[in-house]
């Protein structure tokens, strides 16, 4: 069983895993499945793939009906009930979309993320003051900005204290973007030279390198659990987009691998950040 603390939104991902196989190993259908709980075949595929909270009587009925037994019940109850249980990031349920509150519960469950940004300094990498300025630039009203800025600092929690490793790619231009300010720009390098940590890999695509196949900014979050796959996510302005087929991930992490490969070796991120903070100083 997994540990509560892998959060609610991969629990609800790995317990309808669980469900889909039971259900497709006894040869029924999502139909019959939907009958079984009175509701319908959408619903089946929203709690099979994690989409919604799922309520325990639905999980209960599920198993009666697949004929589970006790000691497997009991294993798949106690997922349904950890999973049920709201995340940190529910008191910011006001303020956050549902599809990014999907993202924080996957990130806070992941063990490593691999992030291409051609806009900004990834999030989780971000200064109090950066992240400040960059919500500026959005539509967040300034009523809830201080929140969402106390938000992002939440969320690099687990970075910090070394428990998620990150891989970022960040194209030069937006080192050099001065977001709110040179000085907050600045002191936002400095935080990213100061970042010797074993669980961060930065690489750099040099400004003037030639195009490559990633239209957009991405991130592809790994997970403890064997269950569950890999997931890439793809942010726009008013939804984002998860991607958990093989097929489809695979072109992303190819996708990955091609950016690291045009970057400036890992090595080489200190000098070229060195180079740019004595560039806005002067």
């Amino acid at each position: 069983m997994p540990e509560p603390t892998e959060g609610p939104t991969v629990l609800r991902i790995l317990l309808g895993t669980q469900l889909r196989r039971l259900r497709e190993s006894r040869g029924i259908s999502a139909q019959e499945a939907a009958r079984a709980i009175r509701g319908s075949e959408s619903k089946i595929s929203r709690i099979e793939l994690g989409r919604n909270a799922i309520r325990e009587i639905d999980v209960l009925d599920l198993l009666t009906y697949y004929g589970v037994g006790t000691a497997e019940r009991e294993q798949l109850l106690s997922l349904a009930e950890q999973a049920s249980r709201p995340g940190w990031w529910h008191r910011y349920n006001d303020i956050l979309p549902d599809w990014f509150q999907t993202y924080v519960g996957m990130e806070e469950a992941a063990t490593s993320i691999r992030i291409y940004e051609p806009q900004f300094i990834p999030g989780l990498l971000q200064t109090h003051q950066y992240a400040a300025a960059v919500l500026a630039v959005g539509d967040i009203p300034i009523s809830e900005a201080e929140r969402h800025v106390i938000l992002r600092k939440e969320r690099q929690r687990r970075f910090t204290e070394g428990r998620l490793k990150l891989w970022a790619v960040v194209e030069e231009t937006a080192l050099r973007r001065p977001i709110g300010s040179k000085e907050i720009l600045r002191d936002q390098l400095r935080y990213l030279l100061s970042l010797s940590r074993k669980n961060l890999t930065l690489q750099i695509i040099p400004f003037g390198m030639g195009g490559h196949a990633a239209p957009s900014g991405f991130s592809i979050l790994r997970f403890a659990e064997p269950d569950l796959p890999d997931i890439a996510y793809l942010e726009h302005l008013t939804s984002a987009l998860y991607f958990d087929k093989k097929s489809d991930v695979d072109r992303y992490l190819l996708a990955m691998e091609r950016l690291s490969i045009i970057s400036a070796k890992p090595s080489e991120t200190p000098g070229i950040l060195t180079t740019i903070i004595n560039e806005l100083e002067d």
